[in-house]
C-alpha cells in the first residue's frame, strides 16, 4: 500500500482530532451522536458516501454526503463508498479505499453503528412512550365513559351513548351495536354506513363475531376493510355484541391493535353492566306502570260491578268475581229490567284484552245496556244495536261475549240472548243437567251481526250457572284446565245447597285445583235457583 498523500494526510490528521473530540463526549447520544458524525464521514470519504443498516427489512439507507440522519429511507444510487452494518459487524465499502485511512475509517464506522443503533433504540422508545400515554389517554376515556354511561337509565339514550363511544375511542369510520334476541342478534343501531339486520349466533359469521377476531369479509358492516368485534356479556351469558371497523389513520384507514381490542373489550364490560341496570329500570318503570294501569282498571270495574244482589221472593241468588292479576273485562250485573215491571235483566259479560282498555269497554258496555233496556224490551234488536254502538266505541282488536238476559220471577220464564260467550248451565231439581246454545257472534266484530232470543222455564229446584271462561280453562301447574265437567259436577252435587255456599264451594275447588297458581283471567259465576 503507498504512502498517503498530503492532502490525504491532512484529512486523516482532521478526522482523528474530531474522533478524539467525540471520544471525550457520551458518544452514545442516539440522534444527536449520528447527526453529527454522518457529515464527519462524508467530509472522510468524499462526495457519493453512504451508510448503511441492515436488519430484518433488508438494507435501509441513513444518510448521505451532506444530508441529515433520517432514517429509513429507501435506498438510491449505488454510492461510491459505503459502510453497512448487520448486527455488529461492519462492511467497508468503498470504491477506491483511500489509503491509509482503514483503521481511521473502521474506527468511524464503529462510532457510527453505535449512534445508529441508539438512534433506533430512541425511535422505538419515542413509539412505546407514545403507545403508554396513548393509552393512558384511552383509559381516562374509558373513566369517563364509564361515568357517563353508569348514570344512564333510558335504554334508548344508553344505546346510542355506547355506540358514539366505541367509534370516539377506536377513532372508528364505522360501528355497529347488536342486542341478543333469542338465538340471534338484532341491530340496535349503527353508525357511518349500512349495517347487517341480524345475526344467527350459531352461524360460522356469528362465532367469528364472538371470537372476537372477524375477518373483514365478515358482513356485519358491508365493505369495510378492517373489522373489531367483541361481545357484550353478563354473567356468562351474551347479551350483545359491539362492532367496530375501519380505523382512522394519516394514510386514511389501518388494522386495529391489540390495544385497541383490550379497549373495546372494556368498553364492552362496562356496557354489559350500563345496559343491565337500564333494563332493571325499565322493567321497575313497567311495573310501576302496569300497577297504575291495575289499580285504574280496578276502581272502574269495582263501580261497575253490582254493590248489591236483589232481593226476589222464592229466588236465590248471587254473584261473584274475582280479578285476575292483570284485571280483564269480566262483567255481570243485575237489575231491574223495566221500571214497570218486576223482570230482573241477568248480565255475564267478557270483553278482550286486559287493563285500562278492557275496564272502559265495560264501562260503556254497562252503560249502553241499561240505556237501551230502558227504551225497548230485550230481544235480538237490542243487542244488535248494543253491536253496533260497541263496534263504534272499540279498536279494531276488542269484542265483547255476552250473554243478557230477562228473569220473570212469576213464571220462572227466562228469555235471553247469547252473543257468543259461553254456553249457561241449567241443572234440574233431579239432577239433570242442559246446556244451552251458544247463541251468536260476539259484540263488536260485524256491524250486521245478527242474533235470536231463546227461552227457558226453571221450575221449583231448578239452579242456572252463567260463568266465564276464567273459571274452566282456570289452570293448574301443569297447564291441565278445570273444564265445565268438574264445574257441572260441583253444580249437580250442591244443587241443593244455599246458592252462597255453592258458590263459596266452586271457589275454593278452583283454588285448591290451580294450587294458588295466579291466573291470566278474571273468574265470574251467577247461579239464580227458583225455591218456590
Amino acid at each position: 500500500m503507498s504512502p498517503a498523500s498530503p492532502d490525504l494526510a491532512a484529512r486523516e490528521a482532521g478526522l482523528r482530532g474530531r474522533l478524539d473530540e467525540l471520544a471525550r463526549e457520551v458518544l452514545p447520544g442516539g440522534r444527536r451522536a449520528l447527526d453529527r458524525l454522518l457529515p464527519l464521514f462524508a467530509d472522510f470519504v468524499g462526495g457519493g458516501a453512504a451508510v448503511y443498516l441492515l436488519d430484518e427489512s433488508g438494507a435501509r439507507r441513513l444518510t448521505c454526503a451532506g444530508a441529515e440522519a433520517d432514517f429509513p429511507l429507501q435506498i438510491e444510487a449505488a454510492p461510491r463508498a459505503a459502510l453497512a452494518f448487520d448486527g455488529g459487524f461492519l462492511t467497508w465499502s468503498p470504491v477506491t479505499e483511500p489509503a491509509g485511512l482503514a483503521a481511521e475509517a473502521t474506527a468511524l464506522a464503529l462510532a457510527i453503528g453505535a449512534a445508529a443503533r441508539e438512534a433506533r433504540l430512541d425511535d422505538r422508545l419515542r413509539v412505546r412512550d407514545f403507545e403508554v400515554k396513548t393509552r393512558g389517554v384511552q383509559l381516562e376515556a374509558l373513566y369517563d365513559v364509564g361515568l357517563a354511561i353508569a348514570g344512564t337509565l333510558d335504554f334508548e339514550r344508553l344505546c346510542e351513548e355506547i355506540l358514539m363511544r366505541a367509534v370516539s375511542l377506536l377513532d372508528a369510520r364505522r360501528a355497529a351495536l347488536y342486542l341478543r334476541d333469542g338465538g340471534r342478534m338484532r341491530l340496535d343501531r349503527g353508525f357511518g354506513g349500512e349495517a347487517q339486520e341480524s345475526i344467527d349466533l350459531d352461524s360460522a359469521e356469528g362465532r367469528e363475531l364472538l371470537s372476537g377476531a372477524p375477518r373483514p369479509s365478515c358482513c356485519a358492516l358491508p365493505g369495510t376493510q378492517h373489522l373489531l368485534g367483541v361481545p357484550i356479556s353478563s354473567d356468562g351469558v351474551v347479551k350483545g355484541l359491539l362492532v367496530v371497523g375501519d380505523k382512522e389513520s394519516r394514510r386514511g384507514v389501518g388494522p386495529f391493535a391489540d390495544a385497541d381490542r383490550r379497549t373495546l373489550e372494556l368498553l364492552a364490560n362496562q356496557a354489559a353492566i350500563a345496559l343491565e341496570n337500564a333494563e332493571l329500570h325499565r322493567q321497575a318503570l313497567e311495573k310501576e306502570r302496569l300497577e297504575r294501569e291495575i289499580e285504574l282498571a280496578s276502581e272502574i270495574q269495582g263501580q261497575i260491578l253490582p254493590k248489591s244482589i236483589p232481593a226476589v221472593a222464592g229466588w236465590q241468588i248471587v254473584g261473584w268475581n274475582r280479578p285476575a292479576r292483570h284485571i280483564g273485562g269480566d262483567y255481570f250485573d243485575l237489575f231491574p229490567a223495566r221500571p214497570d215491571s218486576p223482570s230482573l235483566a241477568l248480565v255475564v259479560g267478557d270483553v278482550s284484552g286486559k287493563g285500562v282498555p278492557a275496564a272502559l269497554l265495560v264501562s260503556t258496555l254497562h252503560s249502553s245496556l241499561r240505556l237501551l233496556l230502558e227504551r225497548m224490551p230485550l230481544g235480538p234488536e237490542l243487542v244488535a244495536r248494543l253491536n253496533r254502538h260497541i263496534l263504534e266505541s272499540s279498536t279494531s282488536n276488542k269484542f265483547i261475549t255476552l250473554f243478557v238476559a230477562e228473569l220473570d220471577p212469576g213464571s220462572g220464564s227466562v228469555d235471553y240472548v247469547n252473543a257468543g260467550h259461553n254456553p249457561g248451565v241449567v241443572v234440574r231439581a233431579d239432577g239433570g243437567v242442559e246446556h244451552l246454545g251458544p247463541g251468536g257472534l260476539p259484540l263488536g266484530l260485524m256491524p250486521y251481526a245478527t242474533f235470536r232470543r231463546e227461552r227457558l222455564v226453571l221450575a221449583a229446584g231448578d239452579l242456572l250457572c252463567l260463568y266465564s271462561d276464567g273459571i274452566t280453562e282456570a289452570a293448574a301447574g301443569d297447564d291441565e284446565e278445570f273444564g265445565l265437567e268438574r264445574l257441572v259436577e260441583l253444580l249437580r252435587e250442591g244443587r241443593t245447597r244455599p246458592v252462597a255456599e255453592l258458590r263459596a264451594g266452586i271457589e275454593a275447588a278452583v283454588e285448591t285445583f290451580t294450587a294458588g297458581e295466579p291466573q291470566g283471567d278474571d273468574q265470574t259465576l251467577l247461579l239464580i235457583r227458583r225455591d218456590g
